[in-house]
């Protein structure tokens, strides 16, 4: 009788402690749970180099969680269908660089501009051997571009800038940036079938220049932002500083850990691009090259406001928007200097 009373003892016991272990266990698995994270749905382009890595290590680090984020990948072959996902209200914040910004908000103005994502080039270029040294040997050639592209932008006002009429000197044709690699494979090519020139955005000449089958005649800087709906502020009013507060540290992460970050960009994206292109494309970004975490720099300088507003002035010249944005306005850099505080 004794022994079944000491064994049913036992028994209330380990049923005793197990409940109470159990509810500990609860309380230690719900620790991430029960924690307040604001979901940011974060829209970005999954082919964009640089762009990429610093999507990648938000979504492979804990970096956004350290700062109260969870962040909810939306990811998008270019900026047309995100700018589409914006408009929907599917994205609270968009990776994108000025040109698609500025059409963006040529047709909804609830959206704020709280920092620089990242330079990225746009190059005009020859094949090797062709006998063309400078923009003003263009005259009387043809130059292939992305229509509507950043690319075009630059490589018109090259064309200006070098005493040339757009109009009237050069043959300026519209190619598509992914059409431009069924044409580019020789490096012993003078011309690419009747095209002279081309101009594009990165990776593409990056991966063409690696591979030694372009000459670079001038390369140009886009600005890339960091851009947050208006509406999503309203309702997560502390979540702006703390993106930004993560986006430092991301930089950070990146610019000591580069081939992990290109590693995870090139996965995703499926790009037969080598380590080497990447870098070549990546040169542009100053934040790269940083020595330590202080250095990095993600506000705007006026040389990239005048770059912003040459954007949005060229779609507008074009006739892709039908009115034209002033960028500056649309520029909020305060919870920038809240997350430095």
């Amino acid at each position: 009788m004794k022994k079944r009373l000491f064994i049913l003892l036992i028994i209330i016991i380990l049923i005793v402690a197990g409940y109470y272990g159990f509810q500990k266990y609860k309380i230690y698995l719900n620790v991430g749970k029960n924690e307040s994270l604001t979901n940011i749905n974060i829209g970005w382009q999954i082919p964009w180099a640089t762009e990429g890595q610093l999507a990648q290590i938000l979504k492979n680090t804990d970096i956004l969680k350290k700062y109260g984020l969870q962040g909810d990948f939306k990811g998008f072959s270019s900026g047309a269908p995100l700018n589409e996902a914006a408009l929907a209200g599917e994205v609270d914040i968009l990776f994108t660089a000025d040109q698609p910004i500025a059409t963006l908000l040529a047709k909804n103005p609830n959206w704020v501009i709280i920092g620089r994502l990242m330079y990225n080039r746009v190059s005009l270029y020859v094949p090797p051997l062709s006998p063309i040294n400078s923009i003003a040997d263009l005259k009387g050639k043809t130059v292939a571009m992305p229509f509507g592209a950043a690319a075009q932008r630059m490589a018109l006002k090259a064309e200006k800038d070098a005493g040339l009429n757009p109009q009237k000197d050069v043959n300026n044709i519209n190619l598509d940036i992914y059409e431009q690699s069924d044409l580019v494979h020789d490096s012993g090519a003078v011309k690419w079938g009747s095209i002279d020139a081309m101009a594009g955005f990165d990776p593409t000449p990056a991966i063409f220049e690696e591979k030694g089958l372009i000459r670079v005649l001038e390369t140009g800087k886009v600005v890339s932002l960091i851009v947050m709906s208006n509406k999503f502020i309203e309702e997560n009013p502390d979540a702006p500083t703390q993106f930004l507060k993560a986006f430092y540290d991301t930089y950070d992460y990146y610019r000591n850990n580069i081939v992990q970050a290109d590693d995870w960009f090139k996965d995703d994206a499926k790009l037969d691009i080598t380590s080497k292109a990447l870098e070549i494309s990546a040169s542009i970004e100053p934040n790269l090259k940083a020595e330590s975490k202080s250095d990095i720099r993600i506000d705007l300088t006026n040389e990239d406001l005048i770059i912003m507003q040459e954007a949005a002035d060229f779609i507008f010249d074009q006739g892709l928007v039908k009115n034209r944005v002033e960028m500056k306005n649309f520029v909020d850099l305060s919870y920038l200097e809240e997350a430095l505080k």
